[in-house]
């Protein structure tokens, strides 16, 4: 008898915490039910646009919980791929009805180099109430592989994709054909049968470890793809019509006062021999959150690569700042990463050479 009271204790407090997170972190938005996250992770591991809408819609991948049509299922979801030269726009999308499609997010791509690209989940505003952006990060407390990187109160490192990420170097292929679904409204693939959608409490348990990999940041990175989706978007006014009034529930609780101001310039310019390339960005955000803690962000990034007579000389500086201010504390963090990488006159001699800095302050008011 015991026994069978303490695992009812256990259940108890299990059951309060789940209902602790659901408040914390739902919304009552459709983008509850769809991980944002989880999305960019089964994107990782998948080697072809095709497989990963297969995998966002195999129930055992735990991914799509989503029921836009509210008919008790769960909707399948279709991937479209826009692209104009080296920038993709990869449209994950839900058809609603005969002559509805709602968008859930979309994964923008650019390459930077001839072996490096850059990425980014946007999750749309009418499914999660804003413009939500999340983006891989690299693990300062892991193996140490892949370059330093910095905590989650600031913008953290852009992250090469181009060797971890399959699918990226799927649709960079020379043969490669933009993929769009064939499956459409009532017509979908033998393999797949609709579930039963789960409880948020039960859903958000599943993918909350992968936030660790995955930041949710302020700022636009891959601008160009992002110009790419726009035209193309697709909402339905029958999903808007539905949550309008979560949404605008949504809206008011946040704090008012709330400011953020983003400013991004990308410029890119290849030599004769495509060995030249020039990248500067600038970006500003400050934001003040619904916790009353404003968070401001910095980042300006110079890359250069230039082929002389005698050999190769690149270069590159990166300067990230961030800070916090909560009440009378406020967090300071700066990053400066140099890079110089060349060879001897005589060409045989290469060396690469890697300096980062960091420093930290933590101000109190009296």
């Amino acid at each position: 008898m015991r026994y069978l009271f303490f695992l009812w204790f256990l259940t108890c407090i299990h059951l309060s915490e789940v209902r602790s997170q659901s408040t914390i972190d739902s919304t009552g938005l459709p983008g509850d039910h769809f991980s944002l996250e989880a999305a960019l992770d089964i994107f990782k591991k998948s080697s072809n646009p095709e497989e990963f809408e297969k995998k966002l819609n195999q129930e055992n991948n735990k991914i799509n919980n989503l029921d836009l049509n509210d008919d008790g299922d769960v909707d399948y979801v279709r991937v479209e791929d826009h692209h104009e030269g080296d920038v993709h726009a990869i449209v994950l999308r839900v058809p609603v009805s005969d002559d509805e499609h709602q968008d859930i997010a979309v994964i923008e791509i650019e390459k930077i180099t001839a072996d490096s690209a850059v990425l980014q989940i946007i999750g749309d505003e009418d499914i999660y109430g804003e413009t939500t952006i999340v983006e891989p990060v690299v693990i300062e407390n892991g193996s140490g592989k892949g370059g330093p990187s910095m905590s989650d109160e600031s913008l953290g490192l852009v992250v090469n994709v181009w060797f971890g990420y399959p699918c990226v170097r799927y649709v960079y292929r020379p043969s490669y054909v933009a993929y769009v679904s064939p499956w459409r409204w009532h017509h979908y693939p033998r393999w797949w049968k609709p579930w039963r959608p789960v409880r948020w409490g039960l859903y958000v348990s599943w993918w909350r470890p992968l936030r660790v990999h995955y930041h949710v940041v302020p700022t636009h990175r891959v601008v160009r793809a992002h110009r790419i989706y726009i035209p193309v978007r697709r909402t339905s006014v029958t999903v808007v019509q539905r949550n309008q009034p979560v949404l605008n529930q949504f809206r008011a609780n946040r704090k008012p006062g709330v400011t953020t101001k983003s400013t991004t310039t990308t410029t890119l310019v290849k030599g004769k021999r495509g060995t030249a390339v020039s990248r500067k960005q600038t970006s500003k955000v400050a934001k003040t959150g619904r916790d009353g803690t404003t968070r401001k962000t910095e980042v300006t990034g110079k890359t250069g690569a230039v082929k002389t007579d005698k050999g190769v000389v690149a270069g590159r500086k990166t300067t990230k700042k961030g800070s916090v201010k909560n009440g009378k504390v406020k967090k300071t963090k700066q990053q400066s990463t140099t890079t110089k990488v060349g060879r001897s006159k005589g060409g045989k001699k290469a060396g690469a050479k890697r300096t980062t800095k960091r420093s930290r302050s933590v101000r109190r008011k009296n």
